[in-house]
């Protein structure tokens, strides 16, 4: 088994491609695996906790983050569906900072997001349903919860044309002008990004 890593152009963030073997019954790919993990430069990462959810079409969940000292990177995929995930850059200093990294994965695709602290997060499903899973490399944390806005202006994401279906909670989330990140930029050096 393996998995590639695709750059882009957000420092610390990647899509993971897992190999994934197929037949008339089905098929078969894993998730995680710590070794091969390493053998693609992403052995630093440590999961502690994994999140499922379900969603019905049109639902958009986001933008979220947790703050340090419980600032969480993710690992995200679809089970079952289509989103269009969302990641923005929130890291002061960073080259890309207030930048969004716009990215559809399904269960055709079978592609996996690495979206790294510092980065608010979020998805609209595409399809009829979604069943959306992600690993943390920290817990939960209520107190440490913050959010941006899904629909600034300045973010300029452009989500699909569906009626948005948002919790009252992201409707409360600052204008990334408004708002004054917990995070700051620093290359990390135990990112090996050319493994």
């Amino acid at each position: 088994m393996a998995f590639h890593k695709l750059e882009t152009e957000f420092p610390e963030l990647f899509i993971v491609k897992p190999d994934v073997f197929g037949d008339a019954r089905g098929f078969f790919m894993e998730l995680h695996n710590a070794e091969a993990f390493h053998k693609i430069g992403l052995g630093h990462l440590q999961f502690v906790q994994d999140n499922l959810s379900k969603s019905i079409k049109g639902t958009l969940r986001g933008l979220h983050f947790q703050a340090p000292p419980h600032a969480q990177g993710k690992l995200v995929t679809v089970l079952e569906g289509r989103v269009l995930d969302v990641a923005v850059d929130i890291r002061k200093g960073s080259p890309t900072y207030g930048k969004a990294f716009v990215h559809e994965i399904n269960d055709q695709n079978r592609e996996m997001v690495f979206v790294p602290e510092g980065f608010a997060h979020g998805f609209q499903v595409l399809s009829d349903f979604c069943l959306f899973h992600y690993k943390c490399t920290d817990s939960y944390h209520k107190a440490s919860e913050g959010g941006l806005t899904w629909n600034d202006p300045a973010l300029a994401i452009a989500w699909h044309d569906l009626e948005p279906i948002v919790s009252d909670k992201d409707t409360q989330h600052p204008l990334l002008a408004d708002f004054e990140s917990p995070f700051s930029y620093q290359a990390d050096p135990t990112i090996n990004l050319h493994p």
